[in-house]
C-alpha cells in the first residue's frame, strides 16, 4: 500500500529538520531499518540496471507491506504466501525539486519478473506474472529490478513500511478528514461512516486505503483514486500549524513514522532524511502529482491489467528525461469501469491524475 509509504515519507521529512536539536533525535533515528540486504543484491546486478540520466533527479519506490505489522492487520487481505505489496508508487523528484510526480503501480499489473534470489536463497525463473508476486517472492530487491526493467528508470532509493506503523502514525494527527458524497458501509473493511465530513482514526484510514470489493465499483482503479485523495488529506494534516508547530505532537508523530521506516542505507536515519528534507519541503502543494500508470485489461485475464501503449512508454521517457509530466483531472487512467469492463484509452499526451494541494472536503 504505496499510499502508506508516501504519506509517512512525508510526515518524516516535514517534522525531521525541526527535531534536529531534540535529545530524542537519536533514539528516533534508530527506528529506522537500514535495508542492506537489498543494497547488496542489486549491486549483484549492476550491470543490467538502467543508468541515471539527469544526476539531480531523485526517483523513490514507496512500498506498502505486511512486515511488521502485528496482529490484526490480516483482516484487510494478508497473503497467507507471505508479505504482499497492494501497491507501489514511483516517486520522481525532479532536478532542482521544482516538482514531483508519484506513479501509482497496480499490484494486478502482468509484468515481466527477472530471475530473482528467492527468501529462502533459491534464485526464481524469470516469469509474466502479477507485479506484486515480485515482492513476495524476492523483497524490494525483486520489486526495484522489475520496476527498472518496466520503466527504464533508475530507482536511487526504495522505502518500505508497515501498516501498523501507518496506523499509529495517523492517530498522533488526531486522524484525517475526508468529505465523503455518501455513506459508506463495508463489512470487510470494520467501516460505516456517514455521508459528509469525517475523521478517520488510524483504524478506519487502514480500511479505507486497503478495501476494494465493496467500495466504488471493486476495482484497483478506484482504490488507488482512494488512495491518492487520502494522501492528500494526510499531507495537509501533516503541514498546518497544528502538528508541526505543536511540540506536544511532533515527537509521537515521528516516533510512528520513523518506527515504520525500513529504507536503503542511504536514507536510514534522521540525519539522512534531514538532509533530503531541505530539498523537498518547498515544493509547492500544486507541484505534486499523483497518477497512475496507463493500463488496459489483460486478454488472458480481465481482473489482470497490462500496460497500455503507447502511453505508458511516454509515461516512462518524460521520468527518464526529466520532464514535466502533464496532468488532467481524473477522468480516465487507461483502465475504467467495474472489473472486467472494456478499458478506455488514455488521454495523450496529458495523463489523469490529482495533486497534493486538492482540497478534499469543503
Amino acid at each position: 500500500m504505496a499510499v502508506v509509504a508516501f504519506g509517512t515519507l512525508v510526515t518524516v521529512l516535514l517534522v525531521a529538520g525541526l527535531l534536529a536539536g531534540w535529545a530524542v533525535y537519536g533514539r528516533l533515528s534508530e527506528n529506522v531499518t537500514s535495508d542492506g540486504a537489498t543494497a547488496a543484491e542489486l549491486a549483484r546486478h549492476a550491470a543490467e540496471r538502467p543508468r541515471r540520466l539527469v544526476p539531480d533527479a531523485l526517483n523513490v519506490l514507496l512500498i506498502g507491506s505486511d512486515t511488521r505489522s502485528g496482529e490484526g492487520n490480516g483482516r484487510y487481505g494478508r497473503n497467507p504466501g507471505g508479505e504482499r505489496s497492494d501497491t507501489t508508487i514511483l516517486l520522481h523528484l525532479a532536478a532542482g525539486r521544482r516538482g514531483a510526480v508519484a506513479v501509482s503501480l497496480p499490484r494486478d499489473l502482468m509484468v515481466r519478473v527477472p530471475a530473482c534470489r528467492e527468501r529462502d536463497g533459491g534464485t526464481g525463473a524469470a516469469r509474466l506474472a502479477q507485479f506484486n508476486s515480485a515482492f513476495t517472492t524476492g523483497g524490494p530487491a525483486c520489486t526495484i529490478r522489475t520496476v527498472e526493467r518496466m520503466t527504464g528508470v533508475r530507482i536511487d532509493h526504495h522505502v518500505v513500511v508497515d501498516f501498523h506503523g501507518f496506523k499509529e502514525m495517523v492517530d498522533a494527527v488526531d486522524g484525517v478528514d475526508l468529505c465523503l458524497a455518501g455513506p459508506v458501509r463495508d463489512e470487510a473493511a470494520e467501516l460505516d461512516l456517514p455521508a459528509g465530513r469525517v475523521t478517520l482514526d488510524g483504524e478506519q484510514a487502514l480500511g479505507w486505503v486497503r478495501a476494494r470489493k465493496s467500495l466504488g465499483d471493486g476495482s484497483d482503479t478506484a482504490r488507488m483514486e482512494r488512495q491518492q485523495r487520502f494522501l492528500g488529506a494526510l499531507v495537509q494534516k501533516v503541514r498546518s500549524d497544528h502538528v508541526l508547530h505543536n511540540p506536544l505532537k511532533l515527537y509521537p508523530v515521528l516516533h510512528a513514522a520513523t518506527s515504520a521506516l525500513t529504507t536503503d542505507p542511504g536514507l536510514a536515519g534522521l540525519r539522512d532524511l534531514y538532509g533530503f528534507v531541505r530539498e523537498v519541503r518547498g515544493i509547492p502543494s500544486e507541484h505534486i502529482v499523483f497518477t497512475t500508470v496507463p493500463r488496459e485489461a489483460y486478454p488472458a485475464d480481465p481482473n489482470r491489467d497490462r500496460l497500455l501503449e503507447p502511453a505508458a512508454d511516454r509515461l516512462f521517457e518524460l521520468l527518464r528525461h526529466d520532464r514535466p509530466v502533464p496532468v488532467t483531472e481524473r477522468a480516465a487512467t487507461g483502465r475504467t469501469g467495474a472489473r472486467g469492463a472494456p478499458a478506455e484509452p488514455a488521454p495523450s499526451p496529458s495523463f489523469s491524475g490529482t495533486t497534493a494541494a486538492e482540497e478534499p472536503c469543503a
